[in-house]
């Protein structure tokens, strides 16, 4: 089995995760590469025993892989769908942030749930994404013209509402008269949308959420929507431009732009094991059954 591994950062928490980590991979003794910027920070840190393979960005994340672990947060794991793109390899997640709905594997669990990858102990969840395009799209966006969790629309330098006019599949639905719109994915569902009041989708379900921020129509509610439903906003602003967000990368565009939106052509595929199931997830990070009452 070849392995990648990615993360961003070092936390209080790495040396013990990276520990746990390389005593499963001693045992199973697959093939391991680590991603070269992450690589360099642990051997900063002098946390690796020996010399492993690493590899750079998408271009050296090859259909070779079988899985990338990826450590860290919730912001991490969306990073790390950037280097997957549309290989089809599995993400695993091993949390080491806070909350974290997409890294599901806790720091305690590494050394009881890791070894299933190796076992075949573990389901593979695809998750849809979304696309963005518009006329004159910029360069920096072309290849990463997607999301996992969600695509939000916002204001850019105002303190002023935006108005995002918005079609779905050509008819007219709204003008929202808010500090934004986030159109998200069923994984996406518990992240800015649901700060937001949206609803919270299962992963399965074939369906998009449309979730003002802040509107000030104030009936204006979330929108569970069909996924091959074709979204169009157009953004009217006292600004010359707005910002557009695709999970964390952050981008510029002019006012009055016809941004299209719809799913995109392939998934992400997240580890999933029985222990970790998602509405597992929700109990534990939601605190869903903490009442006295039960």
């Amino acid at each position: 089995m070849k392995i990648a591994v990615y993360g961003q950062y070092y936390k209080d928490n790495t040396e013990d995760i990276i520990e746990k980590v390389l005593s499963v991979f001693e045992k199973y003794n697959p093939e391991v590469a680590f991603e070269s910027n992450f690589y360099d920070v642990l051997n900063e840190h002098n946390l690796l025993n020996k010399t492993f393979t690493v590899f750079s960005g998408h271009e050296g994340l090859n259909e070779g892989f079988n899985l990338l672990i990826c450590i860290g947060g919730d912001g991490t794991m969306l990073r790390a769908a950037t280097f997957v793109r549309n290989k089809g390899i599995p993400i695993l997640g091993i949390n080491a942030g806070r909350l974290g709905f997409l890294a599901t594997v806790q720091q305690e669990n590494i050394e009881m749930l890791l070894p299933l990858i190796f076992e075949h102990k573990y389901k593979v969840s695809p998750r849809s994404l979304l696309t963005l395009d518009y006329n004159g799209k910029d360069n920096e966006l072309a290849e990463l013209d997607y999301a996992l969790n969600e695509i939000t629309v916002s204001r850019k330098d105002t303190t002023s509402m935006i108005t995002i006019e918005t079609r779905l599949n050509g008819d007219y639905l709204n003008a929202y008269w808010a500090d934004g719109l986030i159109i998200s994915t069923p994984t996406g569902s518990t992240g800015y949308s649901l700060s937001c009041g949206g609803p919270i989708l299962m992963p399965e379900v074939n369906s998009f959420v449309i979730t003002p921020i802040a509107p000030h129509n104030l009936n204006a509610r979330p929108l569970v929507i069909p996924d091959d439903t074709d979204i169009e906003l157009i953004v009217s602003s006292r600004e010359n431009q707005h910002l557009i967000s695709l999970d964390s990368r952050i981008i510029t565009v002019d006012v009055e732009t016809s941004l299209r939106i719809k799913k995109a052509p392939f998934k992400i595929n997240l580890v999933e094991f029985p222990q970790e199931k998602f509405l597992v997830t929700l109990r534990k990070k939601l605190l869903w059954g903490e009442d006295k009452r039960n």
